[in-house]
């Protein structure tokens, strides 16, 4: 799915094909955000001005780029973590164990989009500084970064919210929805605080 080109991607979420959806648009959306804050880094190194930060922009560069090849490959993970939930509605009302299926496969369907929250979080705290230390000519880009991110996360919670409402294990939905909550406050506050600053800066 993520080999796909830019146009065959997106011209097949449009389709009514179950696959991909919210979750993959929201891996692909936080690797794009994450490759633009990146970008930010591959500006900075080699600059005489910014030798003094040339180590630790190699470093995020290096963990950012792990960070887009991951998100990219949570683009197939969600879409194998979605189709036995799809197929789990499909069985018949009085199928032999169907609410255990169920069960299974809609804790299942939160686990990539949980996990692309997570690449999102470590994301933003590299283009946090991407933004604080990197080229100054770049840094609108640190700033579009940051609220592209930010909107991968927000993206990938729905898809976990989603699920965690129908799951028969409340502890288990309310666990869940609690880590969902806490790095969308945490980081949702760092992302706000990147384009704020950013945006002031050019006034």
């Amino acid at each position: 799915m993520e080999h796909r080109s830019c146009a065959e991607f997106v011209a097949l979420l449009a389709s009514n094909e179950p696959v991909p959806g919210g979750g993959g648009a929201a891996a692909l959306v936080g690797a794009i955000g994450t490759a633009l804050g990146n970008m930010v880094g591959a500006l900075t190194v080699g600059k005489k001005k910014y030798a003094a930060v040339e180590e630790e922009m190699l470093a995020l560069r290096e963990k950012c780029s792990a960070l887009q090849a991951e998100l990219l490959q949570q683009i197939n993970a969600d879409a194998e973590g979605f189709l036995p939930l799809a197929k789990a509605y499909g069985l018949p009302k009085d199928a032999p164990d169907r609410a255990q299926i169920l069960e299974e496969a809609t804790l299942r369907a939160c686990v990539v989009p949980l996990r692309i929250m997570e690449l999102c979080a470590e994301s933003l705290e590299a283009i946090a500084v991407f933004a604080e230390k990197g080229s100054r000519l770049a840094v609108s880009d640190a700033g579009c970064a940051a609220v592209t991110v930010k909107a991968a996360m927000q993206a990938a919670s729905l898809n976990v919210f989603i699920n965690t409402k129908t799951l028969v294990d409340r502890q288990a939905a309310e666990e869940l929805n609690e880590k969902c909550h806490c790095l969308l406050r945490s980081c949702g506050s760092l992302a706000d605080g990147i384009f704020e600053s950013v945006k002031n800066s050019f006034l």
